[in-house]
């Protein structure tokens, strides 16, 4: 029997989606218009709040650096699938597949934690609106970010350095269209039970610990929201939370059935399918949530057509 270690393999094999000569240019091409939606989408809606004055708030600041999550976000994975789509040879080197895990994560983490700060900025706009804007001054909005992406670089130091430190020896085909922890953990040639405990303790930090501070966050707000005399001002008050309830919905089931669960235990297939939601899907539908059902980025966006509504 010939023994190797992880020296022994140099780069993986991304196996993506189905190799078919017929429909390959069809793939290539829908995720192509995915992903320039979701550049053009997320960049027009951080331009219009950084040119309008009236989107110069909390609010509208944490949604700008969530749209930019998202650009580097499926920046990380989608080009290196189309070019993997029209290419035979699929190969990542064992460096890059490193790299891609890390800074996948790394901005991951970083927009899950966003999730939560945005959910404390709700809350204080609404329970406690004549302090919200000395409360959510700038210098606070910057440092808040700034701890989202502490989380994400500790978090992604986490999950890749015990992945990435055992032992590989082949196959080193790896049955996704990129490198996800729990895709690569399959190919590990040791046990793993250490890591699947790693990686749900660090779940539980980087999923489960933000999460449960959102919903005890919406608990608050609901409280707070029934007290309202106003039915008119319920459903402004409703309104203000239902996208950012829906973006993390979206976001946070697919991650947490992901990565809450032992690699031995999830299809490779439904893998890939929960990462093009969370990767793909989600970057796509963030700026279509928050800009749709918003009439302050209607307005922005005709002012800088130049057929924008003039002040009251």
């Amino acid at each position: 029997m010939q023994e190797l270690n992880q020296s022994a393999v140099t780069e993986f094999i991304l196996l993506g989606f189905a190799s078919n000569p017929r429909t390959n240019p069809l793939l290539f091409t829908f995720f192509l218009v995915f992903y320039l939606l979701i550049l053009v989408s997320n960049s027009l809606l951080i331009t219009l709040i950084h040119e309008d004055t009236r989107l110069h708030t909390p609010m509208y600041f944490f949604i700008s650096v969530l749209s930019l999550l998202d650009m580097c976000y499926t920046t990380t994975t989608v080009p290196q699938m189309l070019v993997h789509i029209l290419s035979k040879k699929r190969a990542i080197s064992f460096a890059r597949c490193v790299a891609q895990m890390y800074i996948f994560l790394l901005f991951g983490i970083t927009e899950y934690c966003l999730f939560s700060i945005m959910s404390v900025d709700r809350y204080v706009a609404i329970c406690h609106p004549l302090r919200y804007k000395v409360i959510m001054n700038h210098c606070l909005c910057l440092l808040m970010v700034g701890i989202c992406a502490a989380y994400g670089v500790v978090g992604g130091l986490s999950y890749t350095s015990f992945a990435m430190c055992l032992p590989y020896c082949g196959p080193n085909d790896i049955d996704h269209y990129f490198c996800e922890v729990p895709a690569v953990l399959k190919l590990a040639c040791a046990d793993t039970s250490l890591n699947d405990l790693v990686n749900i303790i660090t779940s539980f930090n980087v999923i489960v610990v933000p999460l449960s501070l959102i919903v005890i966050v919406y608990v608050n707000i609901f409280f707070t929201i029934m007290k309202i005399r106003s039915a008119q001002g319920r459903i402004k008050a409703f309104s203000t939370c239902a996208s950012h309830i829906t973006v993390v919905s979206m976001f946070a089931i697919p991650c947490s059935i992901t990565y809450m669960s032992p690699g031995s235990d999830s299809s490779s297939n439904s893998g890939k399918k929960m990462a093009l939601f969370y990767n793909i899907a989600t970057a796509f539908l963030n700026p279509v949530i928050y800009s749709l059902r918003n009439k302050d980025v209607k307005n922005a966006f005709l002012k800088l057509m130049g057929r924008g509504m003039t002040p009251e």
